[in-house]
């Protein structure tokens, strides 16, 4: 089985960041996601807050396993992209001075991995990523942070076909349970079509709501997401990163976030 490495995204406990970093320490986490949006902004940090951050983090006994970035739109989206590809690669470049290799986002929806399936506008929205991801794909490998595309909005078939454009192990992909059975994809399909370049891993779970005919997120363990399964199958492909908790929904989410970690270590 694969050795548990969990770690807890700090914008789910739904407090102030240092005070996140505390609760996510003694909840028994390894490591933590911060968001570097609306956390941690990436443009109003400077090296000195940087040095103080990462103090707390020695103080705390934790290491940041990725940085979120979450853009209003996606990198399909012509309108304001200069200034989005821009603030990623600033995000990119704070994450390797805060000692994480991954930056996760959701890159937009991905057209279908089959061209001829493809309209001409979805043909250039596919182009378009894939320019756009080369671009970061470069500037990660130089940066030492590469960004991993979140899995959600599409099948993993068609997140794989867009990373295949890009040059080899520039870009990954963030793989979420959750949000797969949310869109009604299979999270074990989507780790056969991705395998090794799933960087990152989201410990999230949904159910599908029959009565609203839509997917829900879910506390982990208690929805569609078969976590055994999906820790032989990253074990297989030689994962060796972290799974980091997340939780959007629920009232009481330090409890939840507590028994998803007790979850995670009863596997």
């Amino acid at each position: 089985m694969i050795q548990l490495r969990i770690g807890i995204q700090t914008a789910s406990l739904q407090l102030p960041l240092k005070r996140a970093l505390h609760v996510a320490a003694q909840l028994g986490a390894e490591a933590v996601e911060i968001d570097a949006r609306h956390e941690l902004p990436a443009a109003e940090f400077g090296d000195t807050a940087l040095r103080q951050v990462r103090k707390l983090l020695t103080d705390l006994e934790l290491r940041v396993a990725a940085l979120g970035f979450p853009t209003r739109r996606g990198f399909d989206v012509a309108d304001d992209l200069e200034r989005r590809v821009a603030a990623t690669k600033q995000a990119m470049t704070m994450a390797y001075k805060l000692g994480a290799a991954v930056v996760v986002n959701q890159v937009g929806p991905v057209p279908s991995a089959d061209a001829e399936q493809r309209s001409p506008t979805d043909e250039r929205r596919f182009r378009q990523l894939v320019e756009v991801l080369t671009d970061l794909g470069i500037y990660g490998q130089r940066h030492g942070a590469l960004l991993a595309a979140e899995t959600g909005t599409e099948s993993g078939t068609d997140l794989a076909a867009l990373l295949a454009e890009v040059p080899a192990g520039s870009v990954g992909a963030t793989l979420d349970p959750g949000n797969l059975i949310v869109g009604r994809f299979s999270p074990l399909e989507a780790i056969e079509a991705l395998g090794t370049s799933i960087l990152h891993v989201h410990a999230k779970d949904a159910a599908l709501d029959l009565a609203q005919h839509r997917g829900v997120e879910v506390p982990l363990g208690r929805g569609s997401a078969d976590f055994p399964a999906i820790l032989a199958a990253l074990e297989e492909r030689d994962y060796r990163g972290y799974l980091v908790i997340e939780r959007q929904g629920g009232e009481n989410p330090r409890f939840e976030i507590a028994q998803a970690v007790k979850y995670l270590r009863s596997l």
